[in-house]
């Protein structure tokens, strides 16, 4: 992408920004380069936690200050945690985007954790967990992590353990970031009609005072998977089944091809393989999809579902059949053109969001140091091959490399009369 401006401080962070003359709204954000993944085994739930506490006080505010500061001009204050990232977010008229800047600055650089808040926000997270495990469908994607990733922090349930969230002070949070924020590992990223000298403006003003932090920051790679197939009883009236396994890692050529494979396969659109196989022509299911997460060091590819109790092996079969055609079938050329045009019609829809390309913006340029242009990943889409597709699924689609987890309902126990 060759339309935004970079601006890196002294201090290693960098400033991106795009200009968008027709809107007045602006979106803007901190990504770091820090998620549940970097956390010790007595952290779990310590980046999730201080996603929450940074609205929780600072230096200067309070959280009833930090909750109106944007509020009160019609803006939204946001954030959210995933396996390696953070984000601290905003969206508001463009005329006060110096006031979002400033605040994003402040509850990411400057939050002080008050012992009183822990307390309060300890609750709300448990209470976050509880209505996780109330829902199945949600429930289980974080447990299939644990059963591909086991024993490594990419397994972990980014909300922590009851007993890890119950135990967190004040100082592991300082400790946390200590050990975690770099500077040169987190962009400020922002679209808006603003031109790009006021944003700069105000980067100098709010970010080059702050202190670099530098330094390695080594993760932990993935290995030594192996196959599991887990099934469990729960309290619950619907099976619920999630099928995959390790797949290909950020920086792997391979990556956009089996974007492109997964998204044939069990994609959003309603013409995917799967939808058409299971829901359209069997009607045993609402929803089925495929999924494909890269991380650093590895992947994540999942197939989830969710049927009857009794049309679980049935439905476990159909799926296992689309991925057997998937490994011995060579696409034809209309078949490919389709899926070639399809992948990219979605990914040109999800940059006319102001807000999603604001975020975009951020995590290519952590994950590979540069913004790859909209043209750049069609001209990608369009090199694929279908021997490449048979090939790439006769190494991630085996039933040798996926696992399996399944929920299902438990036995009704008949009451002795």
């Amino acid at each position: 992408m060759s339309d935004y401006d970079l601006y890196e401080l002294p201090n290693g962070i960098r400033v991106l920004h795009k200009q968008v003359l027709h809107t007045k709204i602006a979106h803007c954000g901190f990504l770091l380069d820090i998620g549940s993944r970097d956390e010790k085994p007595h952290q779990q739930g310590l980046a999730h936690f201080w996603e929450h506490m940074a609205f929780k006080g600072t230096e200067k505010r309070k959280s009833f200050h930090i909750l109106n500061r944007l509020e009160t001009v019609g803006g939204e204050l946001n954030a959210y945690t995933t396996k390696e990232k953070i984000c601290f977010y905003a969206s508001l008229l463009s005329t006060h985007f110096e006031r979002a800047f400033e605040l994003l600055t402040d509850l990411t650089f400057n939050s002080t954790f008050p012992e009183k808040e822990i307390e309060k926000e300890r609750g709300v997270i448990l209470e976050e967990m509880a209505m996780y495990h109330d829902a199945p469908e949600d429930a289980i994607i974080d447990d299939f992590d644990d059963v591909v990733f086991a024993r490594h922090s990419l397994g972990h349930n980014i909300l922590g353990t009851r007993e890890s969230v119950s135990g967190f002070q004040q100082a592991d949070f300082y400790q946390f970031l200590q050990e975690n924020v770099r500077t040169d590992r987190l962009v400020f990223s922002s679209v808006s009609n603003l031109p790009f000298k006021e944003v700069k403006r105000l980067a100098d003003k709010f970010l080059a005072p702050l202190p670099a932090r530098l330094g390695a920051r080594p993760r932990l790679s993935f290995s030594g998977y192996q196959r599991l197939e887990r099934l469990e009883h729960k309290p619950i009236t619907q099976a619920h089944c999630l099928i995959g396994g390790p797949a290909y890692a950020l920086h792997d050529e391979r990556r956009i091809p089996f974007f492109l494979l997964s998204n044939l396969l069990g994609g959003p659109g309603m013409n995917s393989r799967l939808n058409l196989a299971v829901r359209e022509k069997y009607g045993l299911v609402y929803t089925i999809d495929a999924t494909y997460s890269p991380y650093t060091d590895t992947g994540l590819f999942g197939i989830y579902f969710g049927t009857e109790k009794k049309q679980v092996n049935r439905t476990v079969s159909l799926v296992q059949k689309e991925l057997k055609k998937l490994r011995e079938q060579t696409l034809g050329t209309s078949q490919l053109h389709t899926s070639k045009e399809q992948l990219m019609g979605q990914l040109a829809m999800a940059e006319e969001s102001n807000g999603g390309l604001m975020q975009l913006l951020a995590k290519s340029t952590l994950d590979i140091g540069r913004v790859e242009s909209i043209n750049e990943i069609f001209e990608q889409v369009r090199r694929i091959t279908a021997p490449q597709l048979l090939e790439l699924a006769n190494e991630i689609l085996t039933d040798e490399n996926l696992s399996v987890l399944q929920y299902v309902p438990e036995d009704k126990v008949k009451k002795v009369k």
